[in-house]
């Protein structure tokens, strides 16, 4: 089991067919950080997330895992662990697994209680969902198992 202290930088990312949702993660509270777009191939993605792992020195990094109500895993969350397990394998920082399940319904939610438009939150739903996600891990007592 991995621990990772709160005052460590974190890397959330929130995986979606075709964007990844980013936040980072600074002496326990996680804020959205950027939105990266799927690239051609699983290896392009890596690579770009993996220079934004390192610009941003994090010690660690979280992966939203797509559960379903029922606690089940089906196609999308077996492309998650393909994708955290090639990330695992590419970068030298603890690459760990959440379930991420409602984390965009709840970002969505929110922008629309906040008043933003529909454009404004398709814009900013993928990293705001990665911040929840990674605010429940360090809530959570920011550990787990390492890939």
């Amino acid at each position: 089991m991995t621990s990772v202290r709160t005052v460590d930088r974190v890397i959330g990312i929130d995986p979606g067919s075709r964007r990844f949702g980013v936040a980072i993660g600074v002496s326990g509270v996680a804020s959205p950080l950027t939105v990266v777009q799927r690239e051609k191939t699983l290896e392009l993605t890596v690579e770009r997330l993996a220079r934004l792992i390192a610009e941003e020195e994090a010690s660690a990094v979280v992966v939203g895992l797509p559960i379903h109500l029922d606690g089940s895993e089906g196609s999308s969350s077996k492309a998650v662990r393909k994708f955290a397990h090639a990330l695992a394998n590419f970068i030298a920082v603890p690459v760990m697994l959440h379930d991420e399940r409602l984390t965009t319904v709840s970002a969505d939610r929110a922008m629309l209680d906040a008043g933003l438009r529909a454009e404004e939150r398709r814009r900013h739903v993928d990293k705001i969902a990665a911040a929840i996600m990674l605010q429940s891990w360090l809530d959570a007592g920011a550990h787990g198992d390492a890939i």
